[in-house]
């Protein structure tokens, strides 16, 4: 999840009040946050926010969040645009690439060295997390009084224009881009397979950028920078457009003046537009939601809190939604902007008097049972995502296809989906600890999700240069044998073993888990180093005395 670097001082600074160091720390998680590094007095602060809020990616972002959150400003925060003779020429040749483009100026901003490294960090980030590594959005960031307008945006050959790129003296075609700039070797695979590529240009000819793979160097942004120019290209006209508003709120946050772009041809309109979208919700509905009866003020009140303006009449209650909040897409997201602005620390009630009894599911007392087992046999417990994606849960573990529950709208490429098994998640840990001493010995007892039914698992993990089959199947049957089962072994045919290696437990008939050694380009697939070996078993069909699950 993307982590926010600030200073203490320029938070404050853009908060326009001073709010010491503990009360952030106590109140930003309370946005759904987690906050790092907030040891001793250091000015340096970090946060982690959750992917689905993009606008708080920033200082900025933060410090406009923060304002109505802490009853300093509660509101919507309303930014004003002045018009321009800017004008983007979009050529219709580039809508079989990059179909959309939406452009912006910001005008008299002072360009410090933080504030650099803060667009420069944004801006990163946005790519990664809802510009999908460039694929669905990418940003341009310029310096205005480097070009001459009216700009141009259309598709061209890759050998009729050439230009120097950012970071590089000489000039390239754009084909010598994606061979030999670094940028171009990133993300050439966006463009693969088209003719034409996209170019934005001044009314010279210079090149400005060349989207989504690198800006000019003509146009470079420094500290004596006076006036930006902002490109926002992508596939998706709504998060183009929620991109290009979160860049220049944040920017005027910093005392810009944003000015909008006449955009003309294939796309007409005036850019950027900040007005707010609105939503109904139903009071009794968003009350059920939370399980809270705070009435239409407690509603409105909340809603003030997290930066939007509300009114009531009846039992609706009409909401204005910023156009920077790209999270907002139903009235659930609201109902949860309420459960956040009335604060979770409020939630609670008495303590129920009815003389009730109960336990544990037979499922929770095997998970707990399992895990005293498997700590015996030197085995580390790890707690992994559910979201996975379909690339790990099947071609790269090379296990067979299930029906998975997939995500509708994913926010990176890397969740996409509820996983379907325990061995992806686990594998991820032991590839990013590759380079910590070996053996390793990990496991997880979780929730997989099939056919929209959750089952628990149990999948352990070990990972050395002399594993062996004998190894895992020595510990797949400790297992089964202090949970007292009655079963039998069969070969496996998975992919995911070396041929020969893999083997399935069978309890009743059916098969209930799987243990071997792991294929080495099954190994590859996951960038691991060492042999690995493996077992993964459902807790959920044992415990119900019949596994109704196939593998």
């Amino acid at each position: 999840m993307p982590v926010i670097n600030f200073k203490h001082s320029d938070l404050c600074a853009l908060i326009g009040k001073k709010i010491p160091r503990d009360v952030l720390i106590e109140r930003i998680p309370m946005m759904g946050a987690d906050m790092h590094d907030t040891d001793g007095d250091a000015d340096e602060m970090s946060v982690e926010f959750f992917p689905d809020r993009p606008d708080l990616y920033s200082a900025e972002g933060l410090a406009r969040s923060l304002r109505p959150f802490l009853d300093i400003a509660p509101g919507m925060k309303k930014y004003g645009t002045e018009r321009t003779d800017i004008e983007m020429k979009v050529d219709k040749s580039a809508g079989d690439v990059r179909p959309y483009v939406l452009c912006a100026a910001i005008r008299d901003i002072k360009i410090t060295d933080g504030l650099l490294r803060s667009l420069m960090d944004m801006q990163e980030k946005l790519h990664l997390t809802i510009g999908r590594k460039r694929a669905k959005i990418a940003i341009g960031v310029h310096d205005l009084d480097k070009v001459v307008p009216p700009f141009t945006y259309k598709a061209v050959l890759p050998g009729e224009i050439s230009f120097v790129p950012l970071g590089k003296t000489e000039k390239w075609d754009l084909d010598e881009i994606l061979e030999k700039h670094e940028k171009g070797v990133d993300y050439a695979h966006i463009l693969k397979g088209k003719k034409r590529y996209p170019v934005i240009l001044d009314a010279n000819g210079d090149v400005l950028s060349f989207p989504p793979i690198i800006n000019g160097t003509l146009t470079t942004v420094t500290t004596d920078t006076k006036n930006i120019f902002i490109d926002v290209t992508g596939t998706d006209m709504k998060v183009v457009k929620g991109t290009l508003d979160i860049l220049v709120t944040a920017l005027a946050e910093r005392g810009g003046r944003i000015g909008t772009v006449k955009m003309t041809g294939a796309i007409k309109c005036d850019s950027p537009d900040l007005t707010p979208s609105g939503l109904d919700i139903d009071i009794k509905e968003c009350e059920k939601f939370i399980g809270l009866r705070i009435g239409a003020d407690g509603i409105v009140k909340a809603l003030r809190k997290m930066g939007m303006d509300a009114v009531s009449s009846g039992n609706v209650i009409s909401v204005l939604i910023p156009s920077t909040r790209l999270d907002i897409m139903h009235p659930v997201d609201i109902y949860e902007d309420v459960a956040v602005g009335y604060g979770f620390e409020n939630f609670g009630s008495d303590h129920v008097l009815a003389q009730t009894v109960g336990r544990k599911s037979d499922v929770t007392m095997m998970s707990d049972r399992l895990r005293d087992v498997m700590i015996g046999l030197g085995y580390t417990e790890v707690t992994t995502l559910t979201l996975s994606s379909e690339d790990d849960e099947f071609a790269t573990s090379g296990l067979p296809q299930k029906n998975v529950v997939k995500i509708k709208n994913p926010i990176t490429e890397d969740h996409t989906c509820l996983r379907s098994s325990l061995l992806p998640s686990v594998m991820r840990i032991i590839r990013k600890n590759k380079h910590r001493d070996l053996p390793q010995r990990i496991f997880e007892i979780g929730d997989a999700v099939v056919d929209a039914k959750k089952q628990r698992r149990l999948c352990a993990v070990a990972t050395h240069s002399r594993t062996s089959f004998t190894e895992m199947k020595s510990v797949a049957e400790s297992v089964l044998r202090e949970m007292r089962l009655s079963y039998a072994l069969r070969p496996c045919p998975y992919d995911t073993f070396i041929k020969g290696r893999g083997a399935e437990i069978v309890i009743d008939n059916v098969c209930a888990g799987y243990f071997g050694e792991m294929s080495p380009s099954v190994i590859a697939n996951f960038d691991v180093d060492h042999p690995v070996i493996f077992f993964e078993l459902d807790l959920s069909g044992i415990a119900k005395g019949v596994s109704t699950m196939l593998f």
